[in-house]
């Protein structure tokens, strides 16, 4: 258990992992669409391509349990219009940054945040697809559905080629299935961390077996290396994508377990603490900090991705700190009570509680 009371290191752990991955994912294809380079970063991104994002959406679903029997009001105050307000924000501010003062478009603005209501902007589309997951998890248990009928259902349309053009409809039909898989599956992952952080001696060889037959499907034939967008091989077809997907989401969690063994490796877990923090707010100083290397003539991959991904993981938790020190702007980081529905806890007119809800 982490200082913080209600926390699980090895759950914040996962996070870190996690936020640490998809903010390299979008350095490194950010700085090959620039450039036209493959760097280092790049083939790691292209071994995690099959769990990189299921395992986000495991991590989102491991405490569902504890909520999903909440009423209506309370439970989607929790966990879907708390998703929606960061999204909104953090919607509003990159497009008037991006697009109405950088690209001095203000018609064009409006536009994408009108489009943004229903199609899920940029980056912002997994907190955007956590709201509507929660909700549809949430309406399905509600109305008895057997576990088993909706993971398989939700298997199947992960696996088929659902290309609607609708975003939010293609990614949820990508993901719900981790995200369900994380809710149902959660006693025995959390039973498989625990096992681990008991027993690396065990679980290192084992994750070295898994690292090795996950490598060996993403890179085998039909693999393809894209400054933007590596194409797996084997990993990529219908069904063994989502049995590696698993997998691999299984192994992450199995890897955080063991390395809360190692004091030296608490910044990661204090890290996947504020993992939603990072999210929201790491695009912004990335592509400055790109924009400005380049320009600075320095265009080699690996380097670039890696001083564009450190800016990029920094610079949101800098701003943290400010807010939190200057005590202006928490908003940003912070769900405000008028945020809150109506009698739900953190509203203002409940006396349960005032206190903000942290983006985590």
């Amino acid at each position: 258990m982490s200082a913080n009371a209600g926390r699980l290191d090895w759950v914040d752990m996962a996070k870190g992992l996690s936020i640490f991955l998809v903010v390299m994912m979008y350095a490194a294809s950010s700085v090959g669409e620039d450039t036209g380079g493959v760097g280092a970063l790049h083939w790691a991104i292209a071994f995690a391509t099959p769990f990189r994002m299921p395992e986000f959406f495991l991590i989102s679903g491991l405490f569902l349990s504890q909520v999903i029997d909440r009423p209506w009001r309370a439970y989607a105050d929790r966990r879907v219009v708390h998703y929606l307000y960061f999204y909104a924000l953090w919607a509003l501010i990159h497009i008037i940054l991006k697009v109405g003062l950088l690209a001095t478009n203000p018609v064009g603005a409006l536009e994408q945040i009108a489009w943004a209501v229903v199609q899920p902007y940029g980056v912002l589309w997994f907190i955007y697809l956590l709201a509507a997951v929660s909700a549809a998890t949430k309406l399905l248990h509600d109305l008895r559905v057997p576990a088993w009928a909706i993971f398989g259902v939700a298997a199947i349309l992960q696996m088929a080629p659902i290309q609607t053009g609708s975003y939010l409809v293609d990614q949820f039909a990508e993901y719900f299935v981790f995200f369900y898989a994380g809710y149902v599956l959660a006693p025995q992952l959390f039973r498989l961390a625990y096992w681990a952080a008991e027993n690396a001696a065990i679980a290192l060889p084992g994750l070295a077996i898994w690292a090795v037959i996950n490598g060996a499907l993403v890179f085998s034939p039909g693999f393809a290396m894209h400054p933007i967008h590596p194409v797996m091989g084997y990993a990529g077809l219908p069904g063994l994508h989502l049995a590696l997907a698993l997998a691999g989401s299984a192994a992450l969690c199995v890897s955080a377990a063991v390395l809360t063994r190692l004091p030296w490796m608490n910044w990661l877990r204090w890290m996947g603490s504020k993992s939603l923090i990072i999210y929201v707010a790491f695009v912004l100083p990335m592509g400055i900090a790109r924009t400005v290397l380049i320009a600075l003539g320095l265009d080699e991959p690996t380097l670039l991705s890696l001083l564009t991904m450190a800016v990029a993981i920094v610079s949101p938790l800098v701003l943290y700190w400010i807010v939190q020190r200057i005590g202006f702007g928490r908003f940003l980081f912070e769900r405000p009570a008028w945020a809150h529905l109506p009698g739900t806890r953190g509203s203002r007119p409940n006396p349960e509680a005032t206190a903000a809800s942290p983006a985590e």
